[in-house]
């Protein structure tokens, strides 16, 4: 995936700027975003202090950590279960 220009604080920045009274079409203007990127912003970073969306991320870090350990799991144990099943 793609690593996004902006990071956490910045993003959080811009939505707090719209929320200050400045258009959205003004705002993502001047921060060189489209429309629709500002609107997916919105909808994940709305209403976050920036610790809240720093905890976000570390979390979404360490549930990729865990899905990754499970699906590794999951693969060693159906090895088991093959090589348990045939018949020498």
């Amino acid at each position: 995936m793609r690593k996004s220009r902006f990071s956490d604080e910045q993003i959080i920045a811009v939505l707090r700027e719209q929320e200050a009274g400045h258009s959205t079409a003004d705002v993502c203007r001047k921060h060189g975003v489209s429309a629709a990127t500002f609107y997916k912003w919105k909808a994940k970073y709305g209403g976050m202090d920036v610790s809240d969306a720093k905890r976000l991320k570390a979390l979404e870090d360490e549930n990729a950590t865990l899905k990754k350990l499970l699906a590794e799991a999951m693969l060693d144990n159906a090895i088991l279960k093959d090589v348990n099943s045939r018949k020498w």
